[in-house]
């Protein structure tokens, strides 16, 4: 299993930067692929960017230019560098690790999350 543990939300003004940062219980590079989700109140669970171990990113339309995933293998952390955040970027941001299990069944996993909340 992994364990996912996020940190980094809070409280700021639109304009403004914020990263998350996110810890696996597991070696990061033995994570098939990382990535960001995001919920709104109300809405469902989007994705917002994605990591493969083999270094691609992905991201969705309405944060391309101004988010960036990333990954620091010698802290064992996944980021996602926020910038110039909007109001609607509001939402919980939740971790996931997809990785394939002893087996060859692929698992999901998420963390908690953490609320970024963007003030006008």
């Amino acid at each position: 299993q992994v364990q996912l543990v996020e940190s980094g939300g809070g409280l700021i003004q639109a304009g403004e930067s914020l990263r998350l940062s996110c810890a696996p219980s597991q070696n990061i590079l033995s994570i098939n692929s990382m990535g960001w989700y995001r919920q709104a109140p109300g809405k469902q669970r989007d994705r917002v960017a994605e990591l493969t171990s083999g270094g691609t990113t992905n991201y969705a339309d309405s944060v391309k230019g101004r988010f960036t995933i990333s990954r620091d293998i010698s802290k064992n952390r996944l980021y996602l560098q926020m910038n110039s955040l909007k109001p609607e970027d509001t939402a919980v941001y939740y971790c996931n690790a997809w990785r394939v299990e002893p087996g060859g069944r692929g698992m999901d996993y998420w963390g908690n999350g953490t609320t970024v909340t963007v003030s006008v």
